[in-house]
């Protein structure tokens, strides 16, 4: 069973591969020489459309989704790129000028789309509405393969969060905050404050330099301080819930984790300093610079998701929660 999956997935990803390899070898023979016009053409269009074209016929009766056709149709972009004289690239750069920014806006808006289908079929059948950024990701994984789904999911999550949903969050029952009192808005709105100081000092400094170093570093500064805002937000936006006998423990979209309550041995308020390892860990990715007041202690392993898919066990747990003594009563009530 399992060598014949295997061979299905060799054919399916083998076979495409070995289509570019062999245009790639058409680019290097001495034929290319002399119809370099006519072949840039034909290789141009082979490695952006026939390629992933046959691609799209070889999987879809199969249970891979449709939209990793797109990664074969960069990838195609990508050998073009460095397999063409650069006097021939006419066609590729029309392609990437026009055709290219097409696919990317398509991308993104059906990707929206399944996530709002996704949200309204979680809602038909429950009373909840469903957490945007758990759609996202699940929307995603479905349509993508999983590397470029957790990238994308990440991405998506930090532009919804900065600049498309600014409604306040009502919080329901069983449901808390832990931004109000832990000075971690105040924190991050510093991080931004600082990294805008110093993209200007470093501007003007590497203006001396370079031009474009000192734009790029601009722009990575800025897209920093983008993605800060967006973190912000999220925090403000995804509160820690307690829902069917589970804990969804969530630090905005930068990590989260799921406890099952019958999965809980102890329920600690502290303050106390400690020993963050293998086993103890911080829901916070900030660490030392935020404080902790709860300190939940599983009977098994568990997993924590972090930024981009990372992954990190623990058996301890130590995050804020602003309304501490009613959630502590209110995880020792379902526990019993």
């Amino acid at each position: 069973m399992n060598t014949t999956k295997t061979h299905n997935y060799l054919i399916v990803f083998g076979t495409p591969l070995l289509l570019i390899l062999s245009v790639i070898l058409i680019s290097r023979d001495l034929l290319f020489e002399t119809n370099s016009n006519a072949l840039s053409i034909g290789i141009t269009l082979d490695l952006l459309f026939t390629i992933p074209f046959f691609y799209f016929l070889l999987i879809r009766k199969k249970n891979i989704p449709k939209t990793t056709v797109i990664p074969f149709f960069v990838l195609g972009i990508w050998v073009a790129s460095y397999s063409i004289p650069k006097e021939h690239q006419f066609l590729l750069n029309w392609i990437k000028t026009w055709v290219f920014p097409l696919v990317e806006i398509g991308v993104v808006i059906f990707v929206f789309h399944k996530v709002r289908q996704t949200l309204k079929q979680y809602k038909a059948t429950t009373k909840d509405k469903q957490d945007f950024f758990t759609a996202l990701k699940q929307t995603c994984f479905d349509i993508l393969p999983k590397r470029i789904a957790t990238f994308l999911a990440m991405e998506l999550a930090v532009f919804y969060y900065g600049f498309i949903v600014w409604k306040k969050r009502v919080l329901k029952e069983n449901e808390f905050s832990y931004h109000k009192n832990s000075g971690t808005i105040s924190l991050l709105v510093a991080f931004i404050f600082i990294i805008g100081v110093e993209t200007y000092v470093i501007h003007i400094l590497l203006l001396k330099w370079s031009t474009i170093a000192a734009w790029v570093a601009s722009v990575l500064s800025m897209y920093s301080s983008l993605q800060i805002f967006g973190f912000l937000k999220s925090i403000l936006k995804r509160p820690i819930c307690i829902e069917k006998q589970q804990i969804q423990l969530r630090y905005g979209i930068l990590s989260e984790t799921t406890i099952n309550i019958n999965e809980i041995e102890s329920i600690e308020i502290t303050t106390k300093d400690l020993e963050f390892n293998t086993e103890t860990r911080k829901l916070s990715p900030l660490g030392e610079l935020e404080s902790h007041n709860i300190l939940i202690t599983l009977k098994t392993e568990n997993t924590l998701f972090g930024l981009y898919g990372t992954q990190k066990k623990y058996k301890k747990i130590a995050f804020y929660i602003d309304q501490k003594e009613k959630f502590k009563t209110t995880l020792e009530t379902l526990c019993l």
